[in-house]
């Protein structure tokens, strides 16, 4: 009888211990730590973000030269200066760019062995975890008195208990730990992923630069051709821009009010105040080469860029972006030739750098209707003195006064 209750408390125990449930005690480290392919990776990257640090101190250092050239003079010394420092600038930005996407590749690269290694940890573990499955279901067949009787002293058999109760402890950190792997993939992956649309952006970015680039370097070419490096022929290349400029903000605030009954008349009463344009007046996609008061322009000392200029091939067709009335046009053979637009609520529109002019003045056009061709190169009709490429350069005026295109184009 005396037996028989040690049996059964023993018995218990074994139970008691077998169904406990134990923390898990194993942290997961990261697996790539002594991995010698993400070391040298990581190194790279390293080096990567140092030299990254060195551009961008030296980006700053041009940067403050040219805001000391913008509040200089307006002489043909400082105009060159002002764009020599653009262009040192700007080459710094497309290297600090380029070492952004080569960096930016490394990390994808160790990411991935990074997620290779734990994926293959993820397959050891479910192979462990079939073994150790195997060893409960063996242990199960036998009952806690057999195992008792089965060995030779109680301290064999808590040897027993015990063993079997770290195969259980096993089982139970095996499946956390995979857990614990799937997680850290599912995380990397989406990580990878997020970085590898940066690097779209990235790729794209460089892209824009490299154009700003070529542009700004076309642009001092012109500005040397145009001066002959001489200061007179630059001051006389910014007073008649300045002329030009004071024409057409001129002619627009002395006809925006004089033509209301006008525009009534010709369009049969039929217009609607609007506070935007409808569309834009080129078909897309709208590459954006110049900026509304862009900070970078490279003409800043002879105006202040009033408008926001489009890349667009030789010869595009122009259409009216919203229904208005043909207040001028002005062809200047090859020097710069523009149209202008007055359209309903105070907005008016100019298309500058127009090589073909398809509308008569004192007349009304409607939405899309084609007013002309874009023009822009060097050397060619409409195209004017500054021109550095094919665009249409378009400004947008309320009530006379030139504001963001960006704002009115729907």
């Amino acid at each position: 009888m005396k037996w028989r209750n040690i049996y059964i408390i023993l018995f218990i125990l074994g139970i008691l211990l077998m169904g406990a449930k134990f923390s898990v005690a194993q942290e997961i480290n990261p697996s790539y730590i002594n991995n010698p392919e993400i070391d040298n990776l990581n190194t790279e990257i390293e080096a990567s973000e140092n030299k990254i640090e060195n551009l961008k101190k030296a980006t700053e250092e041009y940067a403050e030269k040219i805001e000391e050239y913008k509040a200089k003079g307006a002489t043909l010394k400082n105009q060159l200066g002002l764009m020599d420092n653009q262009i040192i600038k700007l080459s710094l930005d497309i290297q600090t760019t380029q070492l952004q996407i080569d960096k930016m590749k490394l990390e994808i690269e160790a990411m991935n062995y990074q997620i290779e290694k734990e994926q293959n940890e993820i397959d050891l573990q479910k192979e462990n975890l079939k073994e150790y499955i195997k060893l409960i279901d063996k242990s199960d067949q036998k009952s806690y008195l057999e195992i008792l009787i089965l060995n030779d002293s109680f301290a064999e058999f808590f040897n027993q208990l015990s063993y079997l109760e770290e195969v259980q402890n096993n089982v139970q950190n095996t499946v956390d730990r995979m857990q614990l792997l799937k997680l850290a993939i599912e995380t990397q992956k989406a990580d990878s992923q997020r970085q590898k649309e940066e690097l779209v952006i990235l790729k794209t970015k460089i892209e824009e630069q490299n154009e700003k680039l070529k542009y700004e370097n076309k642009a001092m070419e012109i500005v040397l051709i145009q001066t002959k490096s001489s200061e007179i022929q630059f001051q006389k290349l910014l007073l008649e821009t300045q002329q030009r400029q004071n024409e057409i903000d001129s002619h627009i605030l002395n006809i925006k009010d004089k033509i209301k009954d006008k525009i009534r008349r010709l369009s049969g009463g039929n217009t609607s105040p609007k506070s935007t344009l409808v569309s834009w007046p080129l078909t897309g996609p709208h590459h954006i080469t110049a900026y509304f008061h862009d900070p970078d322009y490279p003409y800043r000392y002879i105006f202040e860029h009033p408008a926001i200029d489009i890349r667009a091939a030789q010869g595009t067709a122009i259409t009216a972006p919203a229904d208005g009335y043909v207040s001028r046009v002005k062809d200047n053979g090859y020097g710069y030739s523009y149209i202008i637009l007055i359209h309903d609520n105070g907005i008016s529109t100019v298309y500058g750098h127009v090589s073909s002019i398809y509308v008569a003045q004192d007349t009304y056009v409607k939405t899309g209707d084609i007013i002309g061709l874009t023009g822009g190169s060097p050397g060619t009709l409409g195209a004017g003195n500054l021109s550095t490429g094919p665009h249409l350069h378009l400004e947008t005026r309320l009530n006379g006064i030139p504001v963001n295109p960006l704002e009115y184009l729907p």
